[in-house]
């Protein structure tokens, strides 16, 4: 009998709303005061980049992999595609998509082998948006020098009962993910650099085992601005259940900002 697809992916709706960033002992010392403040540049900053994000498309590659008890690649799959976010504001309420327009698709002659279908990692930055924030507490972790830039390291645990911007589909039903991790955030723009994320053992009754994700962000400039955008090159999911281990890797190249009479390439550093 073959197994049902298992799917990640992110929650849609979007909303603008006042949230508490702040984490409980805020206040308590200057290193949390300090932890206030990144955090609200860093809400800003993330609000910024939704909207920017919405205005550039991509090329994304995805290798789906299978391994197998020995963590070799049994299987894998390569499809490419043409990929966006797409906003949108309905009666008030911002909602928020990803469109993957086929370019080469992997040939699907597997019959009785299922593969992760990781949809929406690109947008877990959600995590600092205004909307998700209140549903997660923030504490800081130190300081951590990455390609000669000091980044603020800022662990994250989503608060069991509210919000997540993240979901499991499986069979039908949505399975709200309790998310937990760490972002590096550089401290003077609020800019996500880097975001490692995964869940405990909350989904173990559904058969999932582990859950871990890195999404890295890069800083890219276009011909028509000197600003810098961050935007995601690389997400990297990994699922394990009791009997299948899979590993995804998405890639992200040749960002583009559109209208609808224009196309500006990103200019190569």
């Amino acid at each position: 009998m073959k197994r049902p697809r298992s799917i990640l992916t992110p929650f849609l709706l979007l909303a603008l709303a006042q949230s508490v960033l702040a984490s409980n002992e805020s206040g308590a010392s200057p290193d949390y005061q300090r932890l206030d403040n990144l955090l609200a540049r860093t809400a800003s900053r993330t609000s910024e980049f939704l909207d920017q994000f919405s205005d550039v498309k991509c090329t994304e590659h995805v290798r789906q992999e299978k391994l197998n008890k020995d963590e070799k690649v049994e299987l894998k799959e390569d499809s490419t595609y043409d990929y966006l976010v797409i906003l949108t504001n309905d009666s008030g309420e911002l909602s928020l998509a990803e469109s993957r327009i086929p370019i080469r698709e992997a040939k699907k002659d597997r019959k009785n082998t299922s593969m992760l279908l990781s949809n929406g990692f690109a947008t877990l930055f959600l995590v600092f948006h205004p909307y998700y924030a209140a549903a997660f507490k923030f504490t800081p972790a130190g300081e951590e020098v990455v390609a000669g830039h000091t980044l603020e390291k800022i662990n994250f645990q989503h608060v069991p009962g509210m919000k997540s911007p993240a979901a499991l589909a499986l069979r039908g039903r949505e399975y709200p993910l309790e998310l937990s991790g760490t972002a590096w955030i550089d401290p003077a723009t609020g800019s996500i650099a880097k975001i490692e994320a995964g869940i405990s053992d909350s989904l173990q009754d559904v058969g999932l085992k582990t859950l871990t994700s890195q999404i890295d962000f890069a800083p890219l400039t276009f011909s028509d601005s000197k600003l810098q955008y961050w935007f995601p090159t690389q997400a990297r999911v990994e699922v394990e259940t009791p009997r299948q281990h899979w590993r995804n890797v998405h890639q992200f190249t040749a960002y583009k900002k559109f209208s609808v009479t224009t196309e500006e390439q990103v200019v190569k550093k």
